[in-house]
């Protein structure tokens, strides 16, 4: 929906167009939609070997607040995907992502980009402690800059080597 003005009554300012619908929260949105809408889906192996499913509920939604509004000077806010993992045990939706991707993303693919925080998260820990991102304690930013980019070099190494078909091959 876009802003609207309401007709001017010919007295004082005329109103500026607003968004009339109430806002509601992401949790609200996603149990008005319901579990119908919600699709199963698997997003990667987990360490076992088995697929991790979930369902998800992907919904397009015009983010609200006073600081967006104000961005937006007066137009119309952007439309966004909400994504919502509700695994099917739960009675509501455990997660929550708002996405700007374009609006014909898959949603296998927005599953896939939301969840891959896990490897984030997974390959910051191994910078850390296996390659020693955090060793650093010089005092200029030519030292941290030198120390940042010859781990990061390292990490794209040992990346290259778990991803080469040669090696598993040859273990």
């Amino acid at each position: 929906m876009a802003p609207q003005t309401l007709p001017y009554p010919g007295r004082g300012q005329p109103s500026k167009p607003r968004y009339r619908q109430p806002r509601a929260s992401v949790k609200q949105l996603v149990l008005a939609a319901g579990q119908g809408v919600a699709r199963t889906l698997s997003w990667r192996e987990g360490a076992d070997g088995a697929p991790l499913v979930s369902r998800f509920v992907a919904l397009r939604v015009r983010p609200a607040g006073v600081q967006l509004r104000r961005a937006a000077r007066g137009g119309e806010l952007p439309v966004r995907r909400l994504l919502a993992e509700w695994p099917e045990q739960e009675a509501e939706p455990v997660k929550y992502w708002l996405a700007s991707l374009p609006a014909d993303i898959s949603l296998e693919r927005l599953v896939h980009l939301a969840k891959l925080r896990w490897r984030v998260e997974h390959d910051y820990r191994e910078l850390k402690d296996a390659l020693g991102l955090d060793h650093f304690e010089g005092r200029s930013f030519k030292g941290w800059h030198h120390h940042v980019t010859l781990v990061s070099v390292a990490h794209a190494f040992v990346t290259l080597e778990r991803l080469d078909p040669k090696v598993r091959a040859s273990a």
